[in-house]
């Protein structure tokens, strides 16, 4: 109390010399203003940085979390581990068999290589320790994607290992749906805000009517795309990535690309396109009555200007929101997608793992997803706190 007397005292006194001085208080206080500038500058940086702390680290406990209860669940709590030591013991009688050498081996001494060659393997994949200590070196290998040898699938190169194979399948899923995702972001954003400054047009009502077409999943519209213009019209291909074998030439591979981008990204916005619109039209159609817009349009302002500067701004926290539950919710649908349009991606991959019961492959499919949805939220979760400073201030108040 006595500190802040004195501070108000001393700035009194200050403010009263300038006046006698001949300096206006408004000068004054805008001096004083910009003077204290950079240390707000500076607090704000350091709560940004402070809650980029904690949301980090919070997401990389979730991600290590879901990727341990992965491994339990795709080892069956350890019976997988059994079904490898009966392969390795099968492969190992096979191996020896074929060795003239040890047909001429006694009983006991067939046995002792026998069993010494199956603890070799054994050791060499971590089998003989328990089980709780062989699941936090599997998750250990999967969170920096060592999963070691594919048991069953093989990359487009003729590798079996993991890495490759999960590498080489991400660019495609990445691809196509930053495109779709962009595409329905943007595309329904905007569209909405159009459609709120003219209610009960024709396309207004047009749009509203079409909502319930988004009930339908992805993959239901990927087949009758596919049926109508592959099968029935010729215009567009029935899948893949790019056409067989794939153009030499850089600028008739994007051109290749492109074309095969075209049904899955309609797929994608004709499965969620219209709910969207119709949810930001009536987000927008709220806002829109708000005071300061009345306000904004009794001063005459232009249109755009109100749709831009009155509504979208305010609203922007709210549509990143959004924006990351969409995403996250696309990225889901990934698997059966990819499957309908021969897509080389991860989605694909996972659903040819769970068919042949490759659980390195499975494992790491699931923590490229992790990784991807972690990355995912973690860059909008920042985004909104740039946008809405309340969510820093109140996170300083929480702790």
């Amino acid at each position: 109390m006595r500190v802040a007397a004195n501070s108000s005292a001393a700035e009194g006194r200050r403010l009263a010399a300038c006046v006698e001085g001949g300096v206006p208080i408004a000068t004054v206080s805008r001096v004083s203003a910009t003077a204290s500038r950079p240390g707000r500058t500076r607090d704000s940086l350091a709560r940004l940085a402070r809650y980029t702390l904690v949301r980090l680290v919070t997401l990389l406990i979730a991600v290590v979390v879901a990727v341990y209860l992965t491994i339990l669940i795709a080892n069956m709590g350890g019976y997988v581990d059994e079904i490898r030591r009966a392969q390795i013991r099968e492969a190992v009688g096979i191996a020896l068999s074929a060795d003239p050498g040890f047909a001429l081996l006694g009983d006991e001494e067939r046995r002792k290589v026998w069993e010494q060659t199956v603890a070799i393997e054994e050791e060499s994949l971590g089998l003989h320790l328990p089980f709780g200590v062989r699941s936090l070196m599997y998750l250990r290998n999967a969170l920096t994607l060592d999963l070691g040898m594919s048991e069953r699938l093989f990359s487009d190169s003729g590798s079996r290992t993991v890495r490759l194979i999960l590498l080489e399948r991400l660019p495609p899923t990445l691809y196509l749906f930053a495109t779709a995702d962009l595409l329905l972001f943007f595309g329904s954003v905007f569209f909405a805000l159009y459609l709120s400054q003219r209610y009960g047009s024709l396309l207004d009502r047009l749009a509203v009517a079409l909502a319930p077409t988004s009930a339908a999943p992805a993959w239901f519209y990927g087949i009758i795309l596919i049926v109508v213009f592959a099968a029935a019209l010729r215009l567009l291909p029935f899948g893949g990535m790019v056409a067989v074998p794939p153009p030499a030439d850089r600028w008739a591979y994007a051109l290749s690309l492109l074309e095969h981008l075209i049904l899955p990204v309609t797929a994608v916005l004709s499965s969620a396109i219209f709910l969207a619109v119709y949810y930001w039209r009536t987000f927008f159609l709220i806002h829109s009555r708000e005071d300061y817009v009345e306000m904004a349009r009794a001063k005459g302002l232009p249109s755009a200007m109100i749709e831009r500067r009155h509504i979208l701004r305010p609203t922007l926290p709210a549509i990143v929101t959004s924006f990351a539950l969409t995403v996250i919710d696309v990225w889901m649908g990934a698997i059966v997608l990819e499957t309908v349009f021969n897509w080389p991606g991860i989605g694909r991959l996972i659903f040819q793992a769970i068919g042949m019961f490759d659980t390195p492959v499975l494992v790491g499919a699931v923590v490229i997803y992790a990784y991807l949805l972690a990355v995912t939220v973690f860059v909008l979760d920042i985004v909104y706190a740039v946008l809405d400073p309340r969510v820093l201030i109140e996170g300083r108040k929480a702790g």
